[in-house]
């Protein structure tokens, strides 16, 4: 009896913490009327941030927003606006970033160059000049947890009193310039006219977010590299020259390397990482090793260690100067070098030695595109 007993208060245990974690990983959306829920959140200028901060604003407008989604990202612009129209007003705009970055994959990461860690924040908001203060709620998502964001982005609009009075999307579409109903602006403008607001509520599309339970997600993607085939190819002048023209209808990233080359090996895992970002899209990544070709089974080994299950030629170590001149006539000579391919064979970005990550993937999503088309 006693052991039916600890097997019974066993399983409620189990059956407590999953419905915790059902309930943290789909919190309920703050009801319409309900007072804001306090927080204390680091912004990306490194000061902590309370209701408190933004007690003289007419009406508040919390956004929960992120990095990496495309439909976030193709709002960033229109939030911008927003505030520079609607601050004067008395309406203070703060964003708050709701996701455990711990929790996001690589192939969740294919439109942007940024993940949603507190530093990539800080580089987010410089890079787009944002008006408004952006807090970062991924360490723990208590707040999150509190207002019940569904996408990324999802608004809350309070009141003078911090009553919400309105939560939904920013407008009806996500892509630039085909909104045609503004419902952020229709309930600010509303509030700011002393009204009730006509629609207080709206559905939300874009990004779920990531709940730092997902992080064995993220641990399964590793597994799944390691299941697939790396492969190593002889190659010629030839073959490079057709790899080069790049009849592909896809932006080809193409690296030049050599397992004895320190910067090569040093660099090697970032752009593995990014193909692994981008592979989904118009994108593949050839990598082209000058090693001898007596050290094939070394340059595969490495491969294999690096997960590079992206095509990989192997040139060898003679005809260089024929195989700098069939490649870039910018090209010195220095390895690693790095260039990225439109459709058609041209060169719209190179770099000789080793490369900025983040530079490099700004010129991808440059020519890829950061949102939906």
């Amino acid at each position: 009896m006693m052991k039916s007993f600890k097997k019974n208060i066993l399983l409620l245990i189990l059956f407590g913490a999953l419905i915790n974690r059902v309930y943290a990983e789909n919190p309920k959306t703050l009801p319409i009327g309900s007072s804001a829920p306090d927080f204390s959140l680091k912004g990306v200028d490194d000061k902590t941030y309370t209701l408190e901060n933004f007690k003289d604003a007419n009406v508040l407008v919390i956004i929960f927003t992120c990095n990496h989604c495309p439909t976030a990202q193709a709002y960033e612009d229109r939030i911008i606006e927003f505030t520079q129209v609607y601050g004067a007003k008395g309406v203070q705009v703060v964003a708050i970033s709701p996701n455990s970055d711990a929790a996001i994959r690589l192939d969740e990461l294919g439109y942007t160059d940024l993940s949603d860690s507190f530093e990539e924040m800080k580089i987010r908001y410089k890079d787009k000049g944002y008006n408004f203060p952006y807090l970062y709620d991924g360490e723990n998502q208590a707040v999150s947890a509190q207002y019940g964001p569904v996408t990324t982005p999802h608004t809350f609009v309070f009141d003078r009193e911090r009553i919400l009075r309105y939560v939904g999307r920013i407008d009806d579409d996500e892509h630039i310039g085909r909104a045609k109903t503004s419902d952020l602006k229709n309930a600010v403008d509303e509030l700011l006219a002393g009204k009730a607001v006509t629609t207080p509520t709206t559905r939300t599309f874009g990004c779920s977010v990531k709940w730092k339970s997902k992080t064995d997600w993220k641990n399964h993607e590793v597994e799944e590299w390691a299941k697939e085939p790396v492969a190593l190819e002889e190659a010629n002048l030839d073959t490079l020259k057709s790899m080069l023209a790049n009849p592909s209808g896809k932006y080809r990233l193409v690296n030049f390397w050599a397992t004895w080359c320190g910067p090569c090996v040093a660099e090697f895992s970032a752009l593995v990482e990014t193909n692994k970002m981008y592979r989904n899209r118009e994108f593949d990544f050839v990598t082209v090793s000058l090693d001898a070709k007596q050290s094939a089974d070394n340059v595969q080994t490495f491969l294999r260690k690096k997960y590079a299950s992206n095509r990989n030629l192997l040139f060898g170590d003679a005809h260089k100067y024929d195989l700098m001149e069939a490649v870039d006539e910018e090209w010195q000579g220095a390895l690693p070098y790095t260039i990225l391919i439109a459709p058609g064979g041209e060169i719209v970005y190179r770099q000789m030695g080793i490369i900025d990550p983040l530079a490099l993937r700004k010129a991808i999503v440059k020519h890829i595109g950061r949102y939906y088309p």
